[in-house]
């Protein structure tokens, strides 16, 4: 302001000098001019509003870095607005597709000298969250989201681990929209849910037991099956002792030159030949009572390894059946010619922070025309009605509209099958040019930034280190619930990245193997 002050004043004084007479219309000019910019820029801030209704429960939540403001929105429209502070120059919060993975109320950076980042919402694990802080009037922080301290404090009880998080370049709003490809539930799929689940997690619990019982009847025959060679092996030397004795009686009375040498050898060989012969005894009686135990070994593995499997298919239909009670999300990637799906399971990640998600669809999507830009459109079920689910969409990077956008990919029927008829409210399907990025993992909904737009405050932080296998029999809670085997390591080689742009960040690696059947 003091800048512009000082030239409107030094035109004021050339004009004096030119013309004395225009001093005061000059001045007047000048004053009208400053007024006129300082209204404007007070015009672009945003300030906090709530909407004049009962908010229900927020569906998603959009940043535009443009205006920074930050929008949340419930199934009918927008409930809260508040100005915010993104990422500075070098360090930019990036524009993409995030969602809340953790919750903390007193949080401290570990990255910025024990920062206090009051009521964080995170949404990747390398450090961009939405906090309270303070607010300059623009950009200003390290690549999070500051959100005024009351604000964020109000709305931490309001939201969710997998809340959608939208951070677009410029104003983006859901629009209501409709398309043959989006789910329709089915209400006797949905109805039917409860009961299913709680079937088939008493089959998965029945298989559980049964599986611990083969596993300890096959551990039992192994251990009485283990001294058996050790016994054999001593009856087998007892033997060979016994044989090579009555070799040397055989041998002294062959060479026996008197009736006294004879006699003693004769004597010498029938104690040999009956010695060899209780020998003989003992290793077939041994050899004969071994082979039950032999066989008993084969069959409880065999058991064991049948009661595994079952208990595998058990636990997958299981987990199936509970993650039919969550929203759903889809990410399909021109990038790649993927597509991913996730649902929460609400069971506390064991290596600490967040939630797991399940990661175990991941198929081929074929998509027409894939050289050129679909891009990055979100669409979100806002709540149920007639048709079954009424839908919205956000657009936050340009290519193919969003009808367009989807009229060009055929999402595979068997995914269609599986996850549409049970699809609720707050479930998702994203369209996008990009890849998924390096953050998305286990513990992460969908992570993907545009590769078009400054990325500073995401680059500059240590990506998460991937997921270590920890997958296990009885699934890590030991509950035999069956998210252990979300858990794989990650395939080194890296995702082909988007053909139509480039990115400093790292990509999405698949779990391995990439696709497990279904869930």
């Amino acid at each position: 302001m003091k800048n512009r002050l000082t030239m409107a004043q030094s035109t004021v004084a050339m004009r004096r000098r030119r013309s004395p007479g225009s001093v005061a219309l000059a001045t007047a000019a000048a004053l009208v001019a400053l007024t006129v910019g300082a209204a404007a820029k007070q015009a672009r801030q945003t300030v906090e509003a709530v909407a004049p209704r009962a908010a229900g429960e927020p569906i998603m939540a959009i940043v535009s870095i443009k205006s920074q403001q930050v929008t949340f929105y419930d199934a009918d429209g927008w409930i809260l607005r508040a100005p915010v502070s993104t990422g500075t120059t070098g360090r930019e919060t990036p524009a993409g597709v995030f969602a809340v993975v953790e919750k903390d109320k007193d949080h401290h950076s570990t990255m910025y000298d024990d920062a206090w980042m009051p009521n964080m919402q995170r949404i990747t694990w390398n450090g961009i969250a939405l906090h309270g802080g303070p607010l300059p009037g623009y950009a200003a922080s390290h690549g999070c989201v500051r959100m005024p301290f009351g604000f964020a404090e109000n709305l931490f009880d309001k939201t969710q681990i997998g809340m959608r998080v939208i951070i677009s370049p410029l104003d983006a709003a859901p629009v209501d929209f409709s398309h043959p490809s989006l789910f329709v539930p089915s209400k006797a799929a949905i109805a039917a849910v409860p009961s299913r689940a709680d079937k088939l997690s008493a089959e998965a619990e029945e298989a559980a037991r049964a599986a611990d019982e083969a596993k300890k009847a096959a551990s039992a025959a192994a251990k009485e099956a283990a001294s058996l060679p050790a016994s054999l092996r001593k009856l087998e030397q007892q033997k060979s002792r016994a044989d090579a004795e009555l070799a040397f009686a055989d041998k002294k009375l062959a060479g026996a030159k008197t009736d006294q040498a004879r006699a003693q050898a004769d004597e010498l060989k029938q104690k040999a030949a009956t010695k060899a012969a209780d020998a003989a005894t003992q290793l077939d009686a041994a050899k004969a009572a071994a082979q039950p135990k032999r066989d008993a070994v084969a069959a409880t593995k065999e058991a064991s390894k049948a009661a595994a499997a079952k208990k595998a298919d058990a636990v997958k239909a299981s987990t199936d059946a509970k993650l039919a009670l969550e929203p759903v999300s889809v990410y399909i990637s021109r990038a790649t010619q993927k597509l991913y799906v996730r649902r929460n399971t609400h069971k506390p990640a064991p290596d600490g922070g967040g939630e797991v998600f399940d990661t175990s669809i991941e198929v081929p999507v074929s998509i027409r025309n894939p050289d050129q830009p679909l891009g990055t459109h979100i669409f979100t079920a806002m709540a149920r009605n007639d048709a079954g689910l009424r839908w919205s969409v956000v657009t936050i990077d340009n290519g193919d509209d969003a009808k367009d956008a989807l009229d060009r990919i055929t999402i595979p029927q068997e995914i269609i099958d599986r996850i549409g008829p049970t699809a609720l409210p707050r479930s998702s399907i994203i369209v996008s040019d990009e890849p998924l990025s390096a953050e998305t993992n286990y513990r992460t909904e969908f992570v993907a930034v545009l590769s078009n737009h400054p990325q500073g405050g995401f680059i500059t932080r240590k990506p998460t280190a991937p997921p270590m296998a920890i997958a296990s029999d009885d699934g890590w809670d030991n509950g035999g619930n069956g998210f252990g085997f979300f858990f794989q390591q990650r395939e080194p080689t890296p995702q082909p990245v988007n053909p139509r742009r480039r990115s400093q960040y790292q990509y999405y690696q698949p779990a391995q193997p990439v696709q497990r059947g279904f869930w």
